[in-house]
């Protein structure tokens, strides 16, 4: 029987169909893969984009390293003074350590733990400074010291005299008495019968002064190799020595050798020691324990940023107050034309046992 006329066609047009479907689909697919494949353009990208990672992170690890061994070297004061000059800067480095260890927290756990331990020991000293700082003393507040480096050049001579009077201290301790700030000096005579200036290495000279008489053999020192001024009085509670200090910049100036030479006559004194200075460091430095220990005395108050830098924007923590038992009051005092600001420190003379003593 004859096939219609339409059957062949129906015929091919049936096999046909589902082989033009396969090739409308494999087009498709090749279409969108092609138009879902990155192209070369986009793989430099992300080959920039990972060696720009690459390059974030080893400078991300080279602060870390940096900023730890910068750290841990600031604890070294006591082996060279290299140590000390990293000590005025540790609570920076304890910033910077503990930044890179918080962006290492990713990849490198251990790392970045060993970096926030090193951070917290470094800046632990500085919180408490800052939130502690030393109280009230132990008995009654009956004395009181006030410590200012004048300045050698730009001082407010009047301003200075009228804040030393006003606050009244018994013991006043200054340092860079230039020729033009022996104003200050000579205009409290009256006020502190005793006083005592010494010539320093640096600028200008350094002076105690004190309410008290003096009292026994040898009683005003100028100590060698020049720093510290320092006389012996009768208090109420019984003789005590009243020093000034003023200490060179730390390395690569001599400020460790001028301690290593002064700490045998500090050593040698021979009653309670109440001492404000200019230290040119830091408390939580080795000069500082060095000067505590010889002195017997600690020092005294919260911790506040006393100088200022003329042309950068640098404060520290330089200037102190040192008494038996390392307790008072601290006050902080204005500039008043100096690049430091002045410290007033009121506290009792009273140790354990009722009764000052080394």
């Amino acid at each position: 029987m004859a096939q219609p006329r339409g059957g062949r066609g129906f015929a091919a047009s049936g096999t046909a169909a589902p082989a033009r479907i396969g090739v409308l689909l494999t087009g498709t697919l090749l279409t969108g893969t092609l138009l879902t494949s990155p192209g070369p353009g986009e793989h430099l990208k992300a080959a920039e984009r990972r060696q720009e990672e690459r390059r974030m992170r080893a400078a991300m690890l080279t602060v870390f390293w940096a900023s730890l061994l910068l750290t841990l070297a600031s604890f070294g004061g006591e082996l060279h003074g290299l140590g000390d000059s990293l000590a005025v800067f540790r609570h920076w480095w304890a910033v910077l350590v503990s930044l890179s260890s918080l962006l290492l927290l990713r990849g490198r756990l251990r790392l970045a733990g060993l970096g926030l331990l090193a951070g917290f020991l470094a800046g632990a000293p500085v919180l408490a400074g800052w939130f502690g700082g030393g109280g009230a003393s132990g008995g009654e507040e009956r004395y009181a010291f006030y410590q200012k480096n004048l300045l050698y050049n730009g001082t407010d001579r009047r301003g200075i005299i009228a804040d030393i009077r006003a606050t009244a201290p018994d013991f006043v301790s200054m340092q860079e008495i230039s020729d033009a700030n022996l104003e200050i000096y000579e205009a409290l005579a009256e006020a502190y019968p005793t006083r005592l200036i010494c010539s320093s290495r640096g600028a200008g000279r350094l002076a105690i002064l004190s309410r008290y008489p003096l009292s026994g053999e040898d009683p005003a020192r100028c100590l060698k190799p020049g720093g510290v001024a320092a006389v012996r009085v009768a208090t109420p509670d019984g003789p005590v020595w009243a020093l000034a200090l003023h200490l060179k910049w730390p390395f690569p100036r001599a400020q460790a050798e001028q301690v290593a030479t002064m700490l045998p006559a500090l050593r040698d004194l021979d009653a309670p020691v109440v001492l404000g200075g200019d230290f040119n460091m830091v408390p939580w430095s080795a000069t500082m324990r060095r000067i505590e220990a010889a002195t017997g005395s600690r020092r005294a108050g919260a911790l506040f940023f006393t100088f200022r830098h003329p042309r950068f924007p640098l404060w520290l923590p330089i200037d102190h107050l040192l008494v038996p038992g390392g307790r008072g009051r601290l006050e902080i005092r204005p500039f008043l034309g100096s690049d430091h600001r002045g410290l007033l420190l009121r506290f009792g003379l009273d140790g354990p046992s009722g009764s000052p003593g080394r």
